[in-house]
């Protein structure tokens, strides 16, 4: 896998773009950081507008006629945001996978083949020879001089005739071996740009190839496509992560939504002539947010939508989409990123209904989607199921049961060996509904000891298993240490595994919480059921901890 990452400053944007093919991940940085530089120029550019705007004409009508156009643009953007789900119902949201290709041109002009300059022609001797009087004819001595002077005169223009021709060579042979060092330079560089060209659009041919053959990173990659394409404001922050699973051909999104300090709020402005100053209308605190619930119903709706009609290969049968919001918890003033949303549905049930008709928030809930009825106020909720298969922590696991008989004493054994008993039985239990348990690193710290991934729409998603080798009653410390654990881990449910029981305040703290409790005899029971026998005989492991057996 190659990974890039890229930032904008400027928006305060990051993005970590992955993928199995180097060039593809460069060319989508390069699409990315393109967009980035466009949406800062618009945004750029709108500020230097606006204070253009307000520091430009102090004539009454123009001020009148620039709050006029405000009014237009709040308006135009409360209706942008109000069609947000209609916008995209009249696009093709398949990729074009011509359009990823380069089909620039190589414009570094070619270098000037330099003619050869003419030459003056070379001095003739007949040219140069004395005319003779008759004096010349009676006296031998002067006709000789002027033959003398004649032959001089001709090899002076022989010379100069030579040192031009020399000099026109020389200047000729530089320039031919100029243009012939250029001309390679020339060639070598339009290679390098057809090469390069050539690689990059094999890559893309290749990677269409992937995904028509149904490759799931390829399929991950494509979807990912799909959604950097749909058009949304420059403030929505349009982050998401992508998860396939082949075996049930599931789609997992786990999406960014804006908050709603996001949302416009001005809907009108107002030249006011007489206090010469501008004043702006705002949308109530309750139209703001019916608004912001319809926009994340419809972004949820319009997403789903999207990667469907997208799915030239019919590799999805199900997306489950999970809506996240970066906020500020009123409370305490810290950053929190919560999911306030969570839908899973089919596509042949979805691709039935008729989004140009439907009120986003009773479509939603009529998929039997998850959330609170008022979005806005940031209730978290339970993913329906939310599968981050890049956790470092997990580890391969090993065969235990094997190795377990009836004189087994599960309360003495090596507790990494117990460890991965415990993952061994869940993944057997898990295993029926096609979910995973997978084993972390072993660090004896009480945190993580296995996660189970439970695809069932109304029971699963993620589960925090901690496994306790213990020979004495469980206090109600280890249950609070799995209840923060299950919290911080954003899980929808906690599992503590002991060979021991647990004391009455242990059972009380859990039973109002998303907790279960297995003890010895539950333990025995699961690995009964899955065709195994083992003992526990905590009596004979403290004995045994302490040597004396």
């Amino acid at each position: 896998m190659y990974s890039v990452e890229i930032k904008h400053d400027g928006l305060h944007k990051y993005r970590v773009i992955k993928g199995k093919d180097r060039f593809v991940v460069h060319q989508k940085a390069y699409v990315q950081l393109r967009q980035w530089d466009e949406m800062w120029d618009k945004k750029q550019e709108a500020e230097r507008k606006k204070r253009n705007q307000q520091n430009a004409a102090m004539e009454k009508a123009q001020k009148k006629a620039n709050a006029e156009q405000q009014t237009i643009d709040a308006l135009n953007e409360l209706s942008y945001i109000d069609n947000t789900l209609l916008h995209t119902l009249d696009i093709d949201d398949k990729i074009d996978w011509d359009s990823l290709k380069d089909v620039s041109r190589f414009n570094e002009p070619k270098p000037h083949n330099p003619n050869e300059p003419p030459y003056p022609a070379k001095p003739v001797k007949d040219n140069f020879l004395p005319k003779f009087g008759l004096l010349d004819k009676l006296f031998t001595s002067s006709k000789e001089k002027k033959l003398e002077a004649s032959n001089k005169m001709y090899d002076d223009a022989v010379k100069n005739w030579e040192r031009e021709t020399d000099k026109l060579k020389s200047k000729y042979e530089k320039e031919f071996e100029e243009y012939n060092n250029a001309l390679k330079t020339w060639e070598e560089n339009r290679n390098l740009f057809q090469q390069a060209k050539k690689e990059k659009n094999d890559a893309i041919e290749n990677q269409k190839t992937l995904y028509l053959a149904g490759e799931s990173e390829s399929i991950i990659e494509y979807c990912d496509m799909v959604l950097s394409n749909s058009e949304y404001p420059d403030y929505f922050p349009q982050e998401y992560e992508i998860d396939y699973n082949p075996e049930n051909k599931t789609l997992i999104v786990e999406y960014i939504l804006p908050d709603i300090s996001d949302m416009p709020t001005v809907k009108e402005v107002k030249y006011v002539a007489t206090k010469d100053e501008y004043k702006e209308s705002f949308l109530t605190d309750a139209a703001v947010r019916k608004m912001y619930d319809k926009l994340l119903y419809d972004i949820t709706l319009r997403s789903l939508h999207e990667l469907y009609e997208a799915d030239a290969i019919n590799a999805i049968e199900s997306i489950v989409f999970n809506g996240w919001v970066n906020t500020i918890n009123k409370a305490t003033g810290k950053k929190e990123n919560i999911c306030i949303l969570s839908i899973q549905t089919k596509k042949d049930e979805f691709l039935d209904i008729n989004l140009k008709m439907v009120e986003s928030k009773t479509c939603f809930k009529n998929l039997k989607g998850i959330g609170s009825s008022k979005l806005f106020s940031l209730t978290p909720i339970a993913p329906i199921l939310k599968i981050n298969r890049e956790d470092s922590r997990f580890v391969d696991g090993y065969n235990v049961t094997g190795n377990v008989d009836e004189d087994t004493n599960l309360a003495a054994m090596e507790w990494q060996d117990f460890e991965h008993l415990i993952r061994e039985l869940f993944e057997k239990e898990f295993n029926s509904t096609g979910g995973e348990v997978k084993i972390t690193r072993a660090s004896k710290d009480g945190g993580v000891d296995a996660v189970a991934f439970d695809p069932d729409p109304i029971r699963g998603g993620k589960i925090v298993i901690q496994a306790k080798r213990y020979t004495n009653v469980v206090g109600v410390s280890a249950v609070r240490d799995l209840y923060g654990t299950v919290m911080n881990e954003g899980a929808t449910k906690g599992i503590l595994v002991s060979t021991a029981d647990y004391g009455p305040d242990a059972y009380n703290f859990a039973k109002d919480k998303p907790l279960t409790l297995l003890n010895g005899s539950n333990l025995l029971h699961l690995l009964h059921k899955h065709g195994h026998k083992a003992k526990i005989d905590l009596k004979e492991a403290r004995l045994l901890a302490k040597g004396k057996l």
